[in-house]
């Protein structure tokens, strides 16, 4: 580990808590202080991502030690990179300069960009504004990264840079320690040059904001909102100006950015003297009026040590929905990967309820009776990170299902991809059906479920013929042509998408969405919706080739794709991965996938090709549920045994332990939900199908306020195999629990030992669901 576990860095942390008022017992830790937020914000070490990733992105997490509050609007990381440009995070480990603190709106462990964010450096001795000209060296050894804190040693400037933050805002302390003029740079990091500071001298009050601009649909144009804060010293400022690229402007209170790519920004200075300048900071989507709100409210009244202390208990609340009992090392590994699912979607509206109308509209809307978020990474966060807010925290995913409610209403559509309040057909598949249903059928009830049906039910039922607002990113990708054949065929090239063609991964997905939108007709009382639904969720078997087992691109006349290697990396009718690995996304249905491969035995043999001959990518996705498969074959002993060796391969506390982007916080749930020993394979059901615990024991703190906990007796590093099995006291036997068996409390007791027990849950007995089997 790195420095916030040497020596001097506990006695801080020690030191911290007792001023703060926290019990700290020795021996015994918060969930918060086992944290490493740096995690996945170097290159990958693990063997997945130098096997199966490109050269980019994919080959770190995409991370950064953000500093907030659980999904708060804005977050605080240290800024070694200064655009705003795809693919590039603020934060990368192996950079060795730092360019100031950026109020970040990263989607978290992405490729995507950034937007309306803005950078705030100290300095001292002479002004220099350009943030590759101004960056300054510092050392890992002297940084401290937490949820709530981080902090770094400028040894250049002499200074020691903190920072702290609430839900809307940050509190930033700066220790000038050489005694020369001390300084401090503002920059709005527009790269369309658009950026606006102005200055109030006489206040100690600095505003501006940094407009927003889409990519994917409407690439390039502005999203119709800005990222606007407000800035508050509680120093006398001895001088100030403005700056244009390297021209500084003393005393110049205004500038707006005139074109793209320039760089502009103000700056204060505070004398020369040994001193501490506190900047308080309000950030909003609304406006400049919303993001002093926002400070005034949640930092006016607070300083420096009480906003850490209330981020450090809001954390220490989400994050102490799950104790572990284990190894050190793997309770960094899971309270890390916990942390990072908390990152995304994010708080969009201001503490009055207010936020900008999704995708351009009436300029504000107000939430009323609920938090409006946005940032749904929803190709990826469908899969296990949605599922686990609705175990964890099952208000707020109401809360997050109602702002998908309300982006429908605003927009017209059921959004695909939404991101930057906006609309994008960014990934495959239509989601956000999952996400209702899966909410639904776990009984979070606080969001208009009628609204939601009426335009899930919309997107798979109208094709959108108005072009434009098709082309910008409205109504479900080909859908005229999944209507007509059951699938998409290879002539549909889907230009009006990011990800173009990838018609079999498309059609997979699709049939599972309309097995979810099924659940919440049923559950609604639309019997003749849900009937035809159902119907549409076998659609998958149009693309599974039954002479080779494995999905396959098919034209419109129902011949398949020639030269056809199951095995291939990149295809153009898959998105992302092989169609190897694509195969198995059935989630809704796995009983009859096996049937088309011709029976168990021939399914398990399939599983085993891609795991043993080292096709599995855990480093993307759709390879996410595939090792649990196993256990609807009467073959649980080797979810357990592949799903123990995922956790270890993949993933690490060092630096680069994390297989592939993280995804809006699905590669870590993926680890959360599997160093618990569950697995949502199919939301939209109500089953968690068993893996093998990483701890002894583990006590889940569901929302309905129960204690669920979950002893493996015996666990180690190689007695990972379940031999028997009791709940409540009696033996059990299936490889699944449902969701009201975790809520309402109780116990699971695992004996876990060295061997495969080929016994344990093999039979037919307690099969997880499937529409072929119900």
């Amino acid at each position: 580990m790195h420095s916030r576990f040497t020596f001097s860095c506990v006695l801080c942390s020690l030191i911290f808590l007792l001023l703060t008022g926290f019990q700290h017992v020795a021996g015994q830790k918060t969930p918060v202080q086992y944290v490493e937020t740096r995690i996945g914000t170097a290159p990958s070490t693990t063997e997945s991502a130098r096997f199966h990733s490109e050269a980019g992105s994919e080959l770190k997490g995409q991370t950064i030690p953000g500093v907030g509050t659980p999904n708060g609007m804005t977050q605080w990381t240290p800024q070694t990179r200064s655009t705003e440009t795809k693919c590039i995070a603020p934060y990368y480990y192996n950079d060795s300069t730092f360019q100031g603190f950026r109020g970040t709106h990263w989607l978290n462990g992405s490729c995507v960009q950034d937007y309306g964010s803005f950078t705030i450096m100290p300095m001292s001795g002479s002004l220099t504004t350009n943030p590759e000209l101004r960056a300054t060296a510092f050392s890992h050894d002297k940084e401290e990264a937490a949820p709530e804190y981080y902090g770094v040693w400028l040894e250049a400037h002499k200074i020691r840079a903190e920072v702290t933050a609430s839900a809307r805002g940050a509190i930033m302390r700066f220790s000038f320690e050489s005694g020369d003029e001390s300084f401090i740079v503002i920059e709005p990091n527009s790269d369309e040059g658009q950026g606006f500071v102005e200055v109030f001298p006489e206040k100690g009050e600095i505003v501006g904001y940094n407009p927003v601009h889409r990519i994917y649909q409407g690439s390039g144009q502005p999203a119709g909102f800005s990222g606007y804060f407000v800035l508050k010293f509680d120093k006398k400022i001895v001088q100030f100006g403005t700056w244009r690229e390297d021209t500084l402007t003393p005393m110049g209170r205004v500038i707006t950015g005139k074109k793209k790519g320039e760089k502009v920004g103000a700056y204060l200075g505070f004398g020369e003297e040994k001193q501490k300048v506190h900047v308080k900071i309000g950030t909003s989507f609304t406006s400049i009026e919303g993001a002093r709100l926002n400070l005034e409210k949640e930092l006016e009244k607070e300083n420096f040590e009480t906003v850490r202390k209330l981020a450090q208990k809001s954390w220490n609340k989400e994050l102490g929905k799950v104790n572990v009992k284990g190894s050190e090392k793997d309770k960094v590994l899971f309270y890390s990967a916990l942390y990072r699912t908390k990152l995304s979607p994010r708080l969009f509206s201001d503490i009055d309820g207010r936020y900008p109308s999704f995708a351009g509209g009436t300029p504000l809307q107000k939430a009323d009776g609920f938090d409006y978020y946005c940032d749904f990474s929803m190709w990826d966060s469908f899969r296990a990170a949605m599922p686990l807010n609705v175990l964890l925290e099952p208000r707020k995913s109401g809360n997050m299902v109602q702002s998908l409610v309300k982006k429908a209403e605003q927009g017209g559509w059921m959004p695909i991809f939404p991101c930057w309040n906006h609309y994008t057909a960014a990934m495959t598949g239509d989601h956000a059906m999952s996400v209702v249903a899966d909410a639904y059928v776990k009984n979070v009830r606080n969001f208009d479920a009628e609204s939601a049906y009426k335009y899930l039910r919309k997107n798979a039922f109208e094709v959108n013929t108005n072009f434009k607002s098709y082309e910008e990113g409205k109504g479900r990708r080909a859908l005229q042509s999944y209507l007509k054949y059951g699938y998409v065929p290879l002539e549909d090239s889907v230009w009006q998408a990011f990800h173009k063609r990838e018609q079999v991964s498309r059609t997979l997905e699709y049939a599972y969405d309309d097995f979810c939108l099924s659940v919440l007709a049923t559950g609604l009382g639309k019997e003749q919706d849900a009937a035809q639904l159902k119907k549409r969720a076998l659609n998958y078997q149009h693309v599974i080739d039954p002479q080779t087992g494995y999905a396959r691109g098919r034209y419109a006349d129902g011949k398949w794709i020639g030269n056809f290697d199951p095995f291939e990396k990149r295809v153009s009718f898959i998105t992302e991965g092989s169609p190897a690995q694509y195969t198995w996304f059935v989630p809704q249905d796995i009983a009859g996938l096996q049937k088309i491969m011709g029976g168990k035995a021939a399914f398990v043999n399939k599983l085993d090709t891609l795991f043993e001959k080292g096709y599995y990518w855990h480093g993307n996705e759709p390879n996410h549920q595939i090792a649990y498969l196993y256990a609807f074959a009467g073959a649980p002993w080797k979810t357990q045994q592949w799903v123990t060796k995922t956790i270890r391969d993949e993933y690490d506390t060092g630096m680069g332990g994390l297989s592939g982007n993280e995804d809006g916080g699905q590669m870590s749930a993926w680890l959360v939900f599997s160093m618990m020993g569950l697995y949502p394979v199919a939301p939209g059901t109500p089953q968690y199908i068993l893996g093998s615990p990483a701890f002894g024991e583990i006590t889940i703190n569901s929302g309905a306020g129960k204690k669920f906990r979950i002893e493996a007796k015996g666990v180690s590093d190689k007695a990972i195999y379940i031999q028997s099995a009791t709940l409540n006291g009696q033996v059990f036997d299936r490889v699944f629990l449902t969701h009201d068996e975790i809520v309402k409390g109780g116990k699971l007791v695992l004996n876990m030992g060295e061997k495969p027990n080929r016994e344990w849950a093999a039979g037919t007995y307690g099969v997880p669901f499937s529409l072929s089997n119900n």
